[in-house]
């Protein structure tokens, strides 16, 4: 875990992008830069639709579930997207530890429904990562390609 100043920890920074295999067991080696020092840590996986291409899995640390509870209980009680995003996150997402070999074990329903089989692309998105077939992630990347230069005149 990275060090602020102070010694006070910060969040491991999901970073880079690992290609491993899946076993039998639905078993995903997680980057050892990515573990949290702290045993017990729990991540939350979802099945996430956003993209054309197909869903991933959008895996979140403690810290980013949170801050996701809060910005959907901070949306007006009469917004029935509200409502909506709270079944369909609730109900497409599970709590998954590391085991002693540092794997999350990957939900068969939500295997399914990522396309995720015998290899996995995790991709880091610094405070969050995902998990990708790797030919849908391929796909994404080529569309990211097309709206980077774009994107990136954010950071100017």
């Amino acid at each position: 875990m990275n060090k602020m100043g102070d010694d006070v920890p910060i969040a491991p920074i999901y970073n880079s992008v690992y290609r491993h295999g899946v076993d039998e067991k639905r078993r995903i080696q997680i980057p050892s830069m990515w573990r949290a020092k702290e045993s017990k840590v729990q991540f939350t996986l979802i099945v996430w639709p956003q993209r054309s291409e197909g869903p991933c899995l959008r895996v979140l640390p403690p810290k980013e579930m949170a801050e996701l509870m809060a910005s959907l209980d901070a949306m007006p009680n009469d917004d029935r997207n509200k409502t909506v995003l709270k079944r369909i996150i609730g109900a497409e997402s599970t709590q998954v530890a590391l085991d002693g070999a540092g794997r999350i074990c990957v939900p068969e329903e939500m295997a399914r429904a990522a396309s995720i089989q015998s290899e996995a692309v995790l991709v880091g998105l610094l405070d969050r990562f995902e998990i990708w077939d790797p030919v849908r992630y391929e796909k994404v990347k080529a569309a990211d390609a097309v709206l980077a230069q774009e994107a990136f005149k954010l950071m100017e």
